[in-house]
């Protein structure tokens, strides 16, 4: 059975993690003093969260680090119940453990209800001196302030195309696949900066045994190469609505991805256009009203060829 390479390539130590190198150096002076605050982890999925977590974990705790942690979800439970339960039933067991501190992990923090952020704000108080609690979240501000005054806050970002490839370099040479430099670039974009997106894609692409190519990787994974969504957006802006609507037809078949996917691919050709300044602003403004409105529940063929509609009539203007 082949090995999820998210999780075996995961680093297991601090300075084996990519990128947020300030943010190492502080969680490694905790480790050398044994001494830590409560700490928040805010940032996009996939910039390594979980994984400085665990690797600090490790090295606090060695061989025997899973008896002094426990990593839980919040998503899958959202109410207080997993603050009264699961939480504060680690914590009590953590003020009898022979460790100076056990830590609570708590991902996707941000799902907690009111009621529930409130309630671990008072076990958080309750059990500080046998626990430490590391609150991951993507947005730091769904997380209620008398939280985030508790915790010193780390704010992880997207890593760079240069961070993402080196690790993506690694893995292919550590599972012996062969990749181009092309088929490299190609993942690192569909990425865009989550490593862990980057590390699935890769797998996916290198699960046929064939050399990773851009073709391999946009054939694996289904999505719209840039090339054709401009060359949508080229044919649009001729003015030719219904060829573009063919086109249009064709993507959404070929790839059987939903309007909001193709709208984000629209946005990013947007800005590759050879229109001006000012047409981009207002074709840029239009996208976001149809993603909006998709959002909202409005239908995604009808955006979507409203928005063709648009590009047309902003390529006849510019004429």
């Amino acid at each position: 059975m082949q090995d999820v390479w998210i999780e075996k390539h995961r680093p297991r130590k601090l300075d084996d993690v990519i990128g947020h190198r300030s943010i190492v150096e502080r969680l490694s002076s905790y480790v050398k003093t044994r001494s830590m605050p409560h700490m928040l982890f805010a940032g996009p999925a996939g910039t390594g969260k979980t994984t400085c977590a665990i690797a600090l974990a490790r090295e606090l705790y060695g061989d025997q680090w899973k008896d002094s942690f426990i990593e839980l979800n919040a998503s899958d439970e959202r109410g207080i119940d997993i603050v009264r339960g699961k939480i504060k039933d680690f914590a009590r067991a953590a003020s009898i453990s022979q460790a100076d501190f056990k830590i609570i992990f708590l991902d996707e923090a941000d799902s907690l209800t009111g009621d529930a952020q409130a309630a671990l704000r008072r076990t958080m108080e309750r059990y500080t001196q046998t626990c430490r609690f590391v609150l991951s979240c993507n947005y730091s501000s769904k997380i209620i302030e008398p939280i985030q005054s508790r915790c010193a806050v780390f704010r992880f970002r997207p890593l760079s195309e240069a961070d993402v490839r080196s690790c993506l370099v690694r893995i292919a040479k550590a599972e012996g696949v062969e990749v181009t430099e092309d088929g490299l670039m190609a993942v690192v974009e569909l990425a865009l900066g989550d490593l862990r997106k980057a590390t699935n894609i890769l797998q996916v692409a290198a699960s046929g045994g064939r050399k990773v190519d851009p073709e391999t990787v946009f054939e694996s994974t289904e999505n719209i190469r840039p090339s054709e969504v401009n060359d949508l957006l080229t044919v649009a802006l001729k003015g030719n609505f219904l060829a573009a609507r063919s086109k249009l037809d064709d993507l959404i078949v070929r790839h059987g991805l939903s309007g909001e996917d193709i709208v984000k691919a629209i946005h990013r050709a947007v800005f590759e256009l050879p229109v001006s300044e000012d047409s981009k602003i207002r074709l840029v403004d239009r996208v976001g009203e149809a993603e909006f409105r998709m959002v909202s529940g409005s239908s995604e063929r009808i955006q979507l060829e409203a928005l063709l509609a648009h590009f047309c009539n902003e390529g006849r203007t510019a004429k």
